[in-house]
């Protein structure tokens, strides 16, 4: 990437780079919680996915030669047909198989114009098919997340006591901000993810399932933030009073 281009896209590297930066802190902070396995996780689901990208973005160059060869082919064949079809339209029986001559070169040249529109897009829905499956994993992911924080509630929400299913809550109010905001992290990051994808690929599918994908991580990190919100004011109340 030219240094002029720097900051004018998204950068693989850097995203990897922040990633593992904050694969260290949640598992030197959370050790023992089941956030650090999701953010390993996410580490070695991100390095595939870059290597994923550059493998989608790439030009298939065996698969243009065979489509070359296939359409050079079929246009010979095709050609070869035609001029059967006019000389026989031209010939001393032209006027008797007029009707039926013209019909099968219009037959032959739609079935041509639909193979070649077929072969011409295949690279693309191939490409596409991949970078949609990648993308649900992305989605997953976001999912997985926002479950680890569902009981990660501020204390005004605990109610008047515990019963018996209740689960645990054992984290101070600092960490459990530090904990959310991790969780908030982590969903910006695939947000970012999956938008290599859509750098990648100029396809409208592709663009319309990022936009998705970076509005549901987007809508889980508001959540979250609000719990965040609850705990600052929590936390503020006591020496507001004072």
């Amino acid at each position: 990437m030219a240094p002029e281009d720097k900051y004018s896209a998204l950068s693989p590297a850097s995203i990897l780079k922040t990633l593992y930066r904050l694969e260290d802190r949640v598992v030197e902070r959370f050790p023992e919680r089941g956030l650090a396995s999701v953010v390993r996780d996410l580490g070695r689901v991100a390095k595939v996915h870059v290597q994923r990208v550059g493998d989608v973005a790439r030009p298939h160059l065996l698969l243009r030669i065979l489509v070359a060869l296939v359409l050079v082919l079929g246009l010979t064949v095709t050609g070869i047909g035609v001029a059967q079809k006019v000389e026989m339209l031209t010939g001393p029986d032209g006027g008797q198989l007029s009707f039926e001559g013209i019909e099968a070169l219009a037959n032959i040249l739609i079935l041509m114009g639909a193979a070649i529109w077929f072969l011409l897009n295949l690279e693309a829905r191939i490409k596409r098919a991949q970078a949609l499956t990648a993308l649900h994993e992305l989605r997953s992911m976001a999912h997985v997340i926002d479950m680890h924080q569902l009981t990660k509630d501020p204390p005004s929400l605990l109610g008047s006591g515990r019963t018996a299913s209740s689960p645990e809550r054992d984290l101070t109010p600092s960490d459990l901000m530090r904990y959310l905001d991790y969780c908030t992290e982590m969903l910006s990051l695939i947000g970012k993810l999956a938008a290599l994808y859509m750098q990648g690929l100029r396809d409208e599918v592709i663009i319309h399932t990022v936009n998705e994908i970076e509005g549901l991580t987007t809508n889980l990190a508001s959540k979250i933030w609000q719990k965040i919100m609850i705990i600052r004011s929590e936390i503020d109340l006591p020496s507001a009073k004072t």
